[in-house]
């Protein structure tokens, strides 16, 4: 089977204090913008919408039924969010997006991507795959999806979010994930 590499940098604001990380993006066939999340049908950036300007339609362009990529990533510099997966390379075991079909082939070192980012204080996992991916390189409890644990690297602390996966054929509305997110962002003081 044949390995993919990730097909996007690392979005690393400077001023970012949550890194946000998914395990992997879908392929490029289910792409509608060259950003992560970019799956029209996945609905981080309805959550996004929802939370930040109560639109669950603010960063799609309706007409062309796509994201609106250039926005997101003002945005998200804006408010201290960098972006990355759990793993730089994988194996797909069946066609299609489903974590439980991903091998990790060579996870991202995330202790090395935390030092790029000195204002970060927590991470969250968009599902069980990268939560399960970090929790082999970091120290830290299982959290429960809505919640989070402490834990540290060298002289930094840190919280490790476990959110409900966006994707659709995770079993929660838009709504109630928007308001599981929303409660993260409220903790780590990034809502107005």
């Amino acid at each position: 089977m044949q390995i993919e590499t990730h097909p996007f940098e690392p979005f690393l604001p400077e001023n970012a204090v949550l890194l946000m990380l998914g395990s992997f993006p879908p392929q490029p066939k289910r792409w509608k913008m060259n950003f992560y999340y970019p799956n029209f049908i996945n609905d981080m950036w309805r959550i996004f919408g929802i939370i930040f300007f109560g639109d669950k339609g603010h960063f799609i362009l309706e007409k062309e039924k796509k994201f609106d990529e250039q926005n997101l990533i003002e945005f998200l510099k804006s408010k201290g969010v960098a972006l990355y997966d759990t793993a730089k390379a994988v194996r797909r075991l069946q066609d299609n997006a489903s974590d439980k079909f991903l091998e990790v082939v060579k996870p991202t070192d995330i202790k090395a991507m935390l030092a790029k980012l000195p204002h970060c204080k927590a991470i969250v996992t968009t599902g069980e795959k990268a939560t399960e991916t970090i929790r082999t390189q970091v120290e830290v409890a299982q959290p429960k999806v809505g919640s989070s644990e402490p834990f540290s690297i060298e002289d930094r602390t840190y919280r490790l979010y476990r959110m409900p996966s966006s994707s659709r054929a995770y079993p929660m509305s838009l709504e109630r994930k928007a308001e599981t997110y929303r409660r993260m962002f409220e903790e780590l003081g990034m809502l107005p």
